[in-house]
């Protein structure tokens, strides 16, 4: 019997390339602060997302979801283009 209450990572961030097939590039910025001396930065990760229908342009906003490994580097699967 499978266990269905495990939560899919869910994150938001802006497309920065529509190169591939399928394939968009999304960036999402973080804020942390840094742990001794309590001043925030900036960081940011980019990743490979799965876009079936290739509605995402460069530029939009748009909300992801963890899936199982489609290709080498993409791990996630398009929710909805935001705005």
């Amino acid at each position: 019997m499978t266990n269905n209450t495990e939560q899919k990572r869910t994150m938001s961030g802006v497309v920065v390339s529509i190169g591939m097939n399928k394939t968009i590039t999304v960036k999402v910025d973080a804020k942390k602060r840094h742990p001794k001396y309590k001043k925030f930065y900036r960081t940011s990760s980019k990743f490979h997302v799965h876009d079936e229908k290739e509605t995402a342009v460069v530029g939009d906003m748009v909300r992801f979801v963890e899936c199982r490994p489609l290709s080498k580097t993409k791990r996630w699967r398009l929710l909805e283009v935001v705005k």
